[in-house]
């Protein structure tokens, strides 16, 4: 559950591109002194979960390696409003120019975890695991996937690469949902599952007869969805999908899916309040 160092890098430094440009930062550049330093604080704002440390850690390093950053907390761990996350010493103007890539990194990361946690009690005591999807920032996958597990979800396939899911738009295109599976049985490895959306009972049956090993339940009621569960009665796994709001999700739980995956976790996170304060 960390973060691969050189993925941290390459974001980190593509951040940091983006907001230097060619010039730099002209602000600290004309009004801190070249010798300055100074020591500050990370706070966070609001009570949430914490995520992107290491990536805010690399802001500051990746700009003047003096820097020292001595995190207060581990990423996962539950905060409180105004609870300090890590303290910085080092050169001033290092510290000034890293700060609002360390705060984005670690304000929407956090908003990730803090928001998945919430799901995560809503469902508390079900057994049902709550699932991330693709509907993420691009080039923010991975470190969002990573922020999803500090929240206590689990992440569902990485990109179109590692998982055959066949969708409403691949079963009109095969024709049908029995054509789609006749021509992925036999072609993916032994351990790659195939799951298959369906909206229907029928479809229910149709999937599990031709081989699907999870279906995706799409966008029905809790009642469909009980009956659903009930006719695959362990023939294959469950998973909602479809609308899913922190008011629907325990309702949602309660019909026995395994799986509930809320594109909401990485798309819709507000982010996590958090500000940088000099302490002198």
């Amino acid at each position: 559950m960390t973060l691969e160092p050189g993925l941290v890098d390459r974001l980190v430094r593509a951040a940091l591109e983006e907001d230097l440009h060619q010039a730099g930062d002209l602000t600290s550049e004309l009004t801190i002194a070249a010798d300055a330093v100074l020591r500050a604080a990370v706070i966070a704002r609001q009570a949430g979960t914490v995520a992107g440390l290491p990536l805010a850690e690399r802001a500051f390093l990746l700009l003047d390696d003096r820097v020292r950053f001595h995190a207060s907390v581990e990423d996962g761990a539950e905060v409180t409003a105004g609870q300090t996350l890590a303290s910085i010493e080092g050169p001033a103007r290092a510290i000034m120019t890293g700060e609002r890539v360390a705060l984005n990194f670690l304000g929407q990361l956090s908003g990730v975890a803090s928001l998945t946690a919430a799901y995560v009690r809503a469902v508390s005591g079900t057994g049902t695991r709550i699932l991330d999807t693709r509907k993420t920032h691009p080039g923010l996958r991975a470190v969002e996937k990573y922020a999803v597990r500090m929240g206590g979800g689990h992440n569902h396939r990485f990109g179109l690469y590692d998982g055959v899911l066949i969708k409403d738009n691949h079963i009109a295109a095969a024709g049908g949902i029995a054509r789609a599976l006749d021509r992925v049985r036999g072609r993916v490895p032994a351990l790659t599952g195939i799951e298959v959306e369906v909206e229907t009972l029928a479809q229910v049956e149709e999937a599990l007869a031709g081989g699907a090993t999870t279906l995706l339940l799409d966008n029905m009621a809790p009642d469909l969805l009980r009956d659903a569960v009930a006719l695959v009665a362990g023939r294959a796994r469950t998973e909602a999908s479809g609308g899913v709001t922190l008011d629907s999700v325990g309702a949602i739980a309660a019909t026995g899916v395994d799986f509930i995956s809320v594109g909401a976790l990485t798309h819709s996170a507000p982010t996590l309040d958090i500000a940088l304060e000099v302490l002198g």
